[in-house]
């Protein structure tokens, strides 16, 4: 098309305004189909000219950057509201760097995005023209990413398990017995000393008896410290065994909060429900998701050292359910958020690092997902989703209802994402 113009251009002096019209309505025509197919496009697509003015962008581009093309040509960075992406572009585009991948943490209607940057030179004839800017959200690909890699992991465990249990589980369970016979007869020796000599406590052979507790009991602890880690981990890799029964998850929050009720106000921490009425029953194991959202508390409760407020909303649509807990503690450091569900990683000095592996493997087990949002020094929020049994669904029909065009009873669940970002 572009060549039949400018073939036709060249003999504008020759063409009957009848001719003419009809050339300016197939320009625009063409305008208008290359404009559609780039606002078609799930990605951002930015041209801007020599100075760096921004001359094009489609709907996805002014969606992910809160553009206003009716701003006019202005330097790109000038019309970008996050600092540190205006700050990125103003530096690249001065540069004539080329630049690929480069990721970015931006707020895009109010919930925060992962965006990859591209930004390339624009040629024309072989001369640079201008600079072209790709933006891609790559929000789900690095949650399946981070999601397949604690599969991974979760099935590399499995391997180990066997190895874990003989190596292991054994060799503490002798250790214990023969602990527990050697404070038998230490206290047989002991009884015996102190009923020959009395009860004087200051005596060379009495501090070494309390001695000798002291550390045995050191011994004993550390053994079930080690006890308990191998317990957890065999637990995390085994396959486990559900009782999926039909209940009101609402009644379970409200049975774990008044049983943390005095831990809660001891360490001066508000908690606030928002638990949707009419929730609908969802199947699942009890004693499992009572162990899930005792645990999620427990870490926030954990993170608010000098008290906070604990938040517990639920949502649903008519597929899942949406269980959020949130805290106004000290928040995860970026860097740690992809890890956390990870085995054997914890930042706490006595921590196994199998807490969160153990959440997130009961919640697959339930069909469910569950993913984290945090903000340093802002809290943390944790949102479990889980599926709605289906008792009816319709096939997508040709010239039927809006109801009748996608499944029964199912809602776009985007609206209810915002459980998972912080007030």
């Amino acid at each position: 098309m572009r060549q039949f113009i400018r073939r036709t251009l060249q003999k504008l002096n020759k063409l009957t305004v009848e001719q003419i019209r009809d050339l300016l309505f197939s320009a625009a025509a063409e305008i208008d189909r290359l404009e559609t197919v780039l606002d078609s496009l799930i990605e951002g697509i930015l041209v801007c000219d020599t100075e760096h003015n921004l001359v094009l962008a489609n709907k996805y581009a002014e969606r992910f950057l809160s553009l206003n093309a009716s701003e006019g040509t202005k330097p790109i960075w000038t019309q970008i509201q996050d600092d540190i992406v205006a700050m990125f572009f103003e530096t690249t585009l001065q540069n004539g760097d080329r630049v690929q991948e480069q990721e970015f943490d931006v707020e895009v209607n109010g919930k925060q995005r992962l965006l990859s940057f591209d930004v390339l030179p624009l040629v024309r004839n072989w001369q640079v023209c201008g600079s072209l800017i790709y933006i891609e959200d790559i929000t789900e690909k690095r949650s399946k990413e981070a999601l397949m890699r604690r599969m991974e992991n979760l099935a590399s465990l499995t391997t180990l398990a066997a190895g874990v249990a003989h190596e292991i589980k054994n060799p503490l369970g002798s250790l214990s017995i023969h602990i527990q016979l050697i404070q038998k007869a230490t206290n047989t020796n002991k009884e015996a000393y102190f009923k020959e000599h009395g009860s004087d406590d200051s005596t060379e052979m009495a501090r070494y008896f309390k001695l000798l507790d002291k550390y045995l009991a050191v011994v004993n602890e550390e053994i079930d410290r080690l006890n308990h880690i191998v317990v957890d981990f065999l637990f995390a890799v085994r396959p486990m065994d559900m009782d999926l029964r039909k209940g009101d998850i609402n009644e379970i929050i409200r049975e774990l909060i008044s049983f943390v009720g005095v831990e809660l106000e001891q360490a001066h921490i508000a908690s606030e429900l928002r638990l949707a009425k009419d929730l609908p029953a969802i199947n699942f194991d009890e004693r499992h998701i009572k162990q899930v959202l005792l645990d999620l508390i427990k870490n926030a409760i954990a993170a608010m050292s000098e008290g906070g407020v604990l938040t517990v909303i639920t949502e649903a649509t008519d597929t899942e359910v949406f269980i959020s807990i949130s805290d106004t503690g000290v928040g995860i450091p970026e860097e740690n958020l992809s890890k956390i569900f990870e085995p054997y990683f914890t930042t706490k000095a006595t921590g196994s690092g199998l807490g969160l592996t153990l959440v997130f493997k009961i919640i697959r087990e339930h069909q469910g997902e569950i993913t984290v949002k945090s903000r340093p020094s802002e809290g943390t929020c944790f949102t479990i989703s889980l599926p709605v049994p289906q008792k009816e669904r319709r096939l997508i029909g040709y010239g039927s209802d809006k109801e009748d065009t996608a499944y029964h009873g199912e809602t776009s669940i985007e609206e209810l994402r915002r459980l998972s970002s912080l007030a």
